[in-house]
């Protein structure tokens, strides 16, 4: 090893130590020590967080279940529309963690104060632009998203307050990505404990005026959901002030500091296209795999909603290979940031290799327990055994995409998505369905080939290591 700080690797707590320390909150320096009890530290909290990001919905959409078919449509079509919110915030907070992580690894904590005061203005600035837009035009959201008149009217109300409310929503988002880039994945994940608990209590009260509390319907999910968010921010904020906090974030601080604005938007923008071309080339997916009719389109959902769900630990990882090489390069050690990469890698696919292997084995019984339509379970018994071969390569491709974005390479992974994507897998997925005679099975092979592309590509142009020298 290069550093010498590098030689208290050998001797570290054990897994069982590091995984209450994780989920307890530490004060590890991420920048020295065991590498792989890093990971440990990082990754399990950003997990559990975004398995309490995902249970929003399954909160919402399970009160409003009982209000009927209205109401479900209702949030369904207006978490579509989300999907753009979440584009932009996303794109912020890569932005965010790079510029953080940087600086608290040049032990600046100072200058990550300054980074997290720009990010939370520049949120609040364009959650204000969606807040306006969505209170005046939610019917007319409603209506150009197919609801029909039954659903603005009972709708509108939901889509005003959830619009509305979206500074909770990028506040939300954008600190807790300034906590991940500062190495405190904890205070991320009790922010979202705490919005989800909120959330829980308040949602059937409102929605059902249980007790002391207005009857107001699906409209009343929405308020629970942006009160719940509301207190999570409020908790971020108090964290971030306060003394014990990881980035300093002095008085004369909290004003407009242009220079890096101008550099965060500049990052994130990359980011936010990054996202626009995954979600443009999914959704070009989709819709190829709909024209085989509403069996190949349900089945196709139930196996992404399987495989999504099992690769949540996955994006815990990626989220703390982003993190350790942002800090390492900031600290001056860019083979530490490497050998994290490499490692992380390494486990991503070890986890989602054995995943993989039990998906592919038992792919009857699991999808067995979803449904028993006799149109829908083998097409999504064969998409889920023909996605999960892909496993191994979408466990380094999302490591690797992660880490350049770490980096503050945002345009590396935007390249790739584009040609693996749009020039590729929207290409193939055309060709294999509707000339090879695989039909919907040749759309799940497409998606297995375009993401193996990704992570080919980027394990090449990663070794390359043009990502060590990106200036932030």
């Amino acid at each position: 090893m290069n550093d010498s700080s590098e030689m208290v690797e050998t001797s570290v707590p054990g897994f069982w130590s590091s995984l209450r320390e994780a989920v307890a909150g530490t004060k590890q320096d991420f920048t020295e020590g065991n590498i792989e009890r890093a990971i440990i530290l990082l990754a399990v909290p950003m997990v559990l967080e975004m398995c309490m990001e995902s249970l929003f919905g399954v909160v919402d959409i399970f009160w409003v279940a009982h209000l009927g078919q209205d109401a479900i449509a209702t949030v369904g079509l207006t978490e579509t529309a989300l999907a753009l919110l979440f584009v932009i915030a996303m794109g912020l907070g890569m932005g965010a963690t790079a510029m953080v992580a940087r600086r608290i690894g040049e032990k600046d904590e100072r200058a990550a104060g300054v980074v997290a005061v720009q990010t939370i203005i520049v949120g609040l600035l364009v959650s204000a632009l969606i807040a306006c837009a969505g209170y005046f035009f939610a019917p007319g959201l409603l209506r150009i998203m197919g609801g029909s008149e039954g659903v603005v009217r009972t709708g509108t109300g939901y889509t005003r307050t959830i619009l509305g409310g979206s500074a909770t929503i990028f506040l939300l988002f954008l600190i807790n990505a300034i906590f991940r880039g500062a190495g405190d994945a904890v205070t991320a994940m009790r922010a979202l404990w705490l919005a989800n608990i909120v959330n829980i209590c308040l949602n059937p009260c409102l929605i059902f005026g249980i007790g002391p509390f207005p009857r107001l319907g699906v409209t009343g999910s929405a308020v629970g959901t942006t009160i719940g968010r509301g207190i999570g921010v409020v908790f971020q904020l108090w964290v971030l002030l306060g003394s014990h906090s990881r980035i300093q974030v002095p008085m004369d601080h909290l004003r407009l500091n242009l220079d890096v604005m101008a550099r965060l938007v500049r990052l994130s923008l990359n980011a936010m296209f990054q996202y626009f071309v995954q979600m443009g080339s999914w959704l070009a997916v989709v819709r190829i795999i709909a024209s085989f009719g509403s069996a190949a389109a349900a089945a196709n959902t139930l196996a992404i909603k399987i495989i999504l769900f099992a690769i949540l630990p996955s994006w815990g990882m990626s989220n703390a290979a982003a993190t350790l090489v942002g800090q390492n390069l900031g600290a001056g050690k860019p083979e530490r940031a490497e050998r994290s990469v490499w490692r992380t890698g390494f486990y991503n696919m070890l986890f989602l290799g054995g995943v993989g292997v039990v998906f592919i084995a038992f792919a009857q019984q699991i999808i067995g327990w979803f449904t028993s339509d006799p149109a829908v379970r083998p097409i999504a018994v064969t998409a889920l055994r023909l996605m999960s071969c892909g496993y191994v390569s979408y466990a380094y491709g999302m490591v690797m995409t992660a880490a350049f974005n770490g980096a503050g390479d945002t345009a590396t992974p935007t390249v790739l998505n584009l040609i693996c994507f749009w020039l590729c897998q929207i290409p193939l997925t055309w060709l294999l369905a509707f000339h090879t005679g695989l039909g919907p099975s040749g759309a799940f092979v497409a998606v297995v080939l375009g993401d193996s592309l990704l992570a080919a590509l980027g394990i090449a142009l990663f070794r390359r290591g043009k990502w060590k020298k990106v200036l932030l």
